[in-house]
Parts: structure tokens; sequence; C-alpha cells
């Protein structure tokens, strides 16, 4: 299993402060049957953690992991905000995608809102040949108002991606059925766990692949599990057959 969102390198956002709390997310993650994890650090207003430095804290941790045997490869990510001058930011090489190919970027969105640039923000990345991959929209009040937002996103080749523990109910009962309607309708790709720390902010995957498998079939777990390898090899991934929510 790949996990492609999760806050495990230590000490440089609201992840794990030291490298014994991110050995412990690592030993759990393992247990759950991930074997791959994107290191997706946020890379905002309140956290700056740039291409370099994220390069340097992946390599530490992995050395760390394969001193200790844990079966687990780590991958250089960013969780980005969005924000106008995003594109700025990616031709000053300052910004870290999801695959080796540049392809795939983690876009997360503000919480409490959709900005009106997103569209022409996500229409120029797909000039640029990027894909926005739209994480958690569930736990975007704008999404959470009306998810078929995301269609226009997904028609413009834009991917979206669910949180585990929103779907295993961590976050109540609203967004665990906001998160089911949303597999349901295809309007998400994929599953990863924006996993912070063992103590409140845990992985959840194993609990949500269980849940998504008996509500709508092992299929889907397959194509999902197919979307985030396709996604981490830089190959090529479209949404497909999503449909709005009635």
């Amino acid at each position: 299993m790949i996990d492609l969102h999760c806050h495990i390198l230590p000490g440089i956002d609201d992840g794990p402060k030291t490298v014994k709390e991110s050995i412990a997310m690592a030993e759990e993650a393992v247990r759950q049957g991930i074997t791959h994890i994107l290191c997706t650090p946020h890379h905002n207003q309140r956290f700056t953690n740039e291409k370099a430095d994220v390069l340097l804290a992946v390599e530490d941790l992995q050395k760390e992991l394969d001193r200790q045997s844990i079966p687990l490869t780590l991958f250089e990510g960013q969780e980005v905000r969005i924000k106008s001058n995003l594109i700025d930011e990616i031709k000053s090489d300052k910004i870290l995608f999801a695959d080796v190919a540049d392809r795939y970027l983690l876009a997360e969105l503000p919480t409490n809102s959709i900005p009106e640039y997103t569209e022409s923000l996500f229409y120029e990345l797909r000039q640029m040949g990027i894909v926005p991959i739209i994480v958690h929209p569930e736990r975007n009040r704008g999404f959470q108002e009306s998810p078929n937002l995301l269609l226009p996103y997904l028609n413009m080749g834009c991917l979206a991606q669910l949180t585990a523990p929103s779907i295993a109910g961590v976050y109540g009962k609203q967004i665990k059925k906001l998160s089911e309607e949303l597999v349901q309708h295809r309007l998400v790709q994929m599953i990863a766990s924006d996993a912070h720390s063992r103590k409140d902010r845990d992985f959840y995957m194993e609990k949500a692949y269980s849940i998504v498998e008996k509500k709508f079939g092992s299929t889907v777990i397959e194509e999902m599990d197919q979307v985030t390898r396709d996604i981490i090899n830089g190959e090529q991934v479209h949404a497909k057959d999503f449909r709005p929510i009635v």
C-alpha cells in the first residue's frame, strides 16, 4: 500500500516533533500494510518547507529507518497551499511534486472556502502539464456544502484525494457520510492518511480500506491502489466514471 499524503518528517511542521515519534509512525504504517510513503510537509503561510529542506529531511529519516530495519520507503513531496503566486514558486524550483516527472501536485485549499482564483490557477497548471490533486475536499467547507463543485475540476483533468480518518468516522458522522458519497460517485480517486502523529492524527488506512471494500467492493480498492502507483511513477491518471451527487 502507498500512502500519498503523510506528515511523518520530524520537526518541520505540525507533524511529529522528534525522530522517535517519526519512527513510531513508521512502525504503525508498516503494521497497517503501508510499504511506501510520500512525505508531504506543509508548505503554506504557517510553514515554509522548500524543496531542498524536504529532500534533506527525507534522506535523514530514510537512513534511520534503514538502520532500524523498518521496511518502509520514503519519497519526497509537499502539501502545497494554493496561492496566487504558486506558478512563480514552481518556476523558481521551490515546489516538490508527488512524482519524479513533476506531473502531480498535492494542492491544499483553505478550510473555509474555495478561493475565486482556484479554477483559473488550476487551468494554468493544467496548461503546464501539471495535475493538481485536491487533498481532503471533504474537509473543505465549500465542497461540504456543494460537493458537485468538484466536477469542473475533474473535467479539467484534476484529481481528488480523500483522507482515511474522514471515511473512518474520526471527524464525525457528516464528514463520514460525505466521504462515502464521494467514493460512491467517483469524485475522489484515492485515499491517503494525512497522518500527523500516533497520538491524535493516526493513519486509519487499514480501517478506511476495509470500509470502502465492504461498501463498494474490492474493485474500487484495486483501482485506488493502481492510481497511487501510477501517480508515484509519473504515469498518466485520469478521473473516470465520476458523476454528480443528486
